[in-house]
């Protein structure tokens, strides 16, 4: 086993999980201000569209090359590559302009980014104690958390009053303390293993093979997930409520809370025990989001919402990880990111066509009958037995 630590705080997983923040504060400053900055040099709301869509199209594709990159390079040299190839491009948007330039620097960013959170996660499981692997999960993803609530506002702020050549050094300094902080944690490098060539079909360069479940119940999530974060606002315009984005201030103080008690639940009951209720916790919040009438009201639904995400995000993580060999976790953690980018690609694109004949509100509904069959594919998977089997095990037992 690479690590025998017996607590979760230790100087290797405090490194790599303030890089693994500081490198979504780097991605979570430039979402918002990307589209604003390809309209101040003149790019055409279609060209806007392309340059938004095409980020997660990207990471989604050199997530698929993850196994032979890994064979190759090791998890730590493909992490930074991904950190180098992001910061690369996060220099290249304020070096070049024009639309071909931006949209060149944004597959460029797709690609480091896919990497670099595909193989910070897989780095990040190495050293935390088996025997809270839950607790552990939750814990590193508490810089993507903080990260989401703070940095865009903090990108549009820097935008809106310098020049687009300071967001973009103030990112790019994110990037590079990350990889000095990546530097610093010292994780042992398991020895490649010497494997017959094989062929490995289509689907499973996107779902690590017998990681089928766990993925299609983040692809649903992400599905959710992405309705909230890209049409909570303009339904609430529709509805006529407004402080709509206190909405996400309170979610991610929520997230934050449920990070303390959801990987502990996962460590010593397993899955369900933390899945089950963070479905149901998240149905509230869809269905209040349907029926919000008032700023109150909504706020109370951020409540709910933030528990929700913040129960199901990392448990799905480490599922994932539990069900694969240890040699296999950089596939996994691709697998997580693969499925919740495309659940939240095809949740934008959907909701969005639907909206335009229906409204923002009504979408809604649609997506609370989602998480209808969210809930009942998680019973499914427990009633089948693909979540009875699946805990980490007692300190002292082989890692699955």
């Amino acid at each position: 086993m690479v690590n025998t630590q017996e607590h979760i705080w230790n100087r290797n997983f405090i490194f790599i999980t303030i890089g693994n923040g500081l490198l979504f504060v780097n991605f979570h400053m430039l979402v918002p201000t990307i589209a604003m900055y390809a309209a101040s040099i003149g790019s055409s709301g279609s060209e806007i569209g392309i340059i938004a869509g095409i980020f997660a199209l990207s990471a989604i594709v050199v997530r698929l090359f993850t196994d032979a990159l890994v064979g190759r390079l090791g998890k730590k040299r493909c992490l930074f590559l991904g950190l180098l190839t992001s910061l690369i491009a996060t220099t290249g948007y304020g070096l070049f302009p024009t639309f071909g330039g931006l949209l060149a620097s944004r597959i460029l960013h797709g690609f480091g980014f896919g990497l670099s959170t595909t193989f910070a996660a897989a780095l990040a499981v190495e050293v935390i104690p088996p025997e809270h692997r839950g607790e552990g999960v939750g814990y590193f993803g508490l810089g993507n958390t903080i990260s989401m609530g703070s940095a865009p506002a903090i990108g549009v702020a820097v935008f809106s009053a310098f020049p687009p050549l300071v967001l973009f050094a103030i990112a790019s300094a994110a990037c590079v303390v990350a990889i000095l902080l990546f530097m610093l944690a010292r994780v042992p490098e398991r020895p490649l293993m010497q494997k017959k060539k094989e062929t490995i079909s289509l689907i499973h360069h996107f779902f690590e093979e017998g990681t089928a479940v766990p993925g299609v119940i983040s692809f649903l999530f992400g599905f959710v997930y992405a309705s909230v974060n890209t049409y909570l606002p303009l339904m609430a315009e529709e509805a006529h409520i407004v402080y709509a984005g206190l909405f996400f201030v309170f979610g991610t103080l929520f997230v934050f809370i449920s990070r303390l008690f959801g990987g502990k639940l996962y460590d010593r009951h397993g899955p369900f025990c933390v899945m089950f209720p963070g479905v149901l916790i998240y149905s509230v919040a869809i269905f209040m989001i349907c029926t919000a009438h008032s700023s109150v009201y909504l706020l109370c639904g951020s409540i709910f919402y933030g528990l929700g995400a913040g129960l199901l995000m990392p448990a799905i993580m480490t599922w994932l990880f539990n069900v694969v060999a240890p040699a296999r976790r950089s596939n996994a953690s691709a697998t997580y990111y693969n499925t919740m980018d495309l659940g939240t690609c095809l949740g934008i694109v959907l909701l969005g066509t639907l909206a335009g004949h229906v409204g923002y509100i009504a979408i809604f509904y649609a997506v609370l009958a989602v998480m209808g069959l969210y809930i009942a594919f998680t019973l499914w998977a427990w009633k089948s037995g693909h979540m009875s089997d699946h805990r980490t095990p007692p300190s002292g037992s082989p890692v699955p």
